[in-house]
């Protein structure tokens, strides 16, 4: 599995010639490193409607003729808009062309906003994303639960994508206790530093990860992992 931070909470995965993008946010996204059209992938993963997580994914999906997964409010409002979309639920799982996607809980919220004003998106959703026999738990904007150590315990993840910036969803406090209930081999902060209300020290997390004996990625925008 390679994965490719594109900033934010966005990230581009590949595995077995296949190529999925989990909230894509660039078109106004201060640290993109590429632009929506340069953007090719087989499929959309959306983990809840805030724009800063589906700005780009009706574009996108439509210019590469590909399906947008989300949980079923969300992914009605963007079938108005052309997109062709899969509608799930937590606990769901949705499997094509050898790509896996089981939604999990994540405490936030969810609304998507367009010219007729702002629509109810259902809930928040994480998303285990599976892939060439890889697993990445993409938490979504989540503040701290629990039954984080649950999910943890009963799948095998390989890498975490979880939120650090505080003030919207949980803080690197909050997020070092998540990593380690998740236990997965490798964690990658996200979801800060885009914005002045989210501003965060990734490498301090990483080391305070790496005091807990877990292997942690400040990544920067454009920059891949492979596990």
């Amino acid at each position: 599995m390679r994965i490719t931070f594109l900033g934010h909470a966005c990230f581009l995965v590949e595995a077995d010639g296949k190529r999925v993008a989990i909230d894509p946010f660039l078109t106004g996204n201060p640290t993109a490193p590429i632009k929506p059209e340069e953007l090719n992938v087989d499929g959309i993963v959306l983990t809840h409607g805030h724009g800063d997580h589906t700005s780009d994914a009706v574009a996108v999906a439509k210019a590469n003729g590909c399906p947008i997964v989300a949980v079923v409010e969300l992914a009605s409002l963007l079938a108005r808009k052309g997109a062709e979309t899969v509608g799930m639920n937590t606990g769901g799982t949705y499997e094509w062309n050898g790509i896996r996607v089981k939604m999990t809980q994540a405490f936030h919220s969810s609304s998507y906003e367009d010219e007729d004003g702002l629509h109810y998106a259902g809930q928040p959703v994480g998303v285990l994303l599976t892939m060439g026999g890889k697993t990445l738990y993409h938490t979504g904007d989540t503040a701290l639960f629990s039954d984080l150590k649950l999910i943890g315990e009963r799948h095998r993840i390989d890498v975490t994508a979880l939120p650090i910036g505080g003030h919207f969803t949980m803080d690197p406090v909050d997020a070092l206790d998540a990593a380690t209930w998740i236990g997965a081999k490798h964690v990658i902060p996200m979801h800060y530093d885009t914005f002045p209300p989210i501003r965060q020290d990734g490498a301090a997390f990483v080391r305070r990860l790496e005091e807990r004996g877990l292997i942690g990625h400040a990544m920067k925008p454009g920059e891949t992992l492979e596990v």
